[in-house]
């Protein structure tokens, strides 16, 4: 007897360190588009998105859809429902599924820095929780800014940003008004060539590509 309750408390510990390992285990996800690869990594701290996406991805609701919304120095925005194979002259923005996911602000931890994932969303008027689509998502790129413009932004805005994310914005670049009105979910890892490719694209009217860039797919990976 006494050799097994002197063996629990390892085996607690063996348990529990295995538990955490999983919890901490973010989910990758592989984005395949017609200009390239990118890897994008979900937050754990963001469960609802996060789930919400694996479940789009598990039910192949992305494949096929088109990047409808591309602004240069600002985002890439995809997974409008209604543009799997939409004509040139046909609105998009705003296909979705039908439902929201509650706001996840994980705020200063995760911010608008250049190649993160975010949610998009409807406007404050009909949305004033900031609840996310369902469906549609977007990627930062941003731009770089200044320590000045970051400190009018402050004064403005009446935000405050920490010494990391100073250096992200002013080093890397992002979309820091941004910060506190979406849910950023995950982060690109891999392929933010593919995101530039996508961003420099020529666009006409509303930010659309004139040339369809489709998702091909998008699949849950191990690395």
């Amino acid at each position: 007897m006494k050799r097994v309750v002197a063996c629990l408390p390892i085996v607690f510990s063996f348990f529990f360190a295995f538990m955490v390992n999983a919890q901490e285990k973010e989910t990758l996800v592989l984005i395949d588009t017609d200009m390239g690869k990118i890897k994008v990594r979900l937050f754990n701290e963001t469960p609802l998105h996060r789930d919400n996406f694996i479940k789009n991805v598990n039910d192949r609701l992305y494949d096929g859809l088109l990047f409808h919304r591309v602004i240069r120095q600002f985002m890439i925005q995809g997974g409008d429902t209604e543009s799997k194979n939409a004509l040139p002259e046909v609105h998009l923005g705003e296909g979705d599924l039908g439902y929201t996911v509650p706001a996840e602000f994980v705020f200063p931890r995760y911010f608008h820095k250049r190649g993160m994932l975010c949610a998009a969303r409807t406007g404050d008027g009909e949305n004033p929780e900031k609840a996310s689509s369902a469906s549609q998502f977007y990627i930062v790129t941003g731009k770089h800014f200044t320590g000045m413009d970051l400190d009018k932004i402050e004064k403005n805005e009446g935000k405050s940003f920490t010494p990391e994310q100073r250096k992200a914005y002013m080093e890397e670049g992002g979309t820091p008004h941004l910060d506190g009105n979406y849910t950023v979910f995950g982060e690109v890892v891999s392929g933010m060539k593919a995101v530039d490719k996508i961003q420099f694209s020529p666009v006409g009217n509303e930010d659309r590509p004139l040339k369809n860039i489709k998702i091909k797919s998008m699949t849950i990976v191990r690395k």
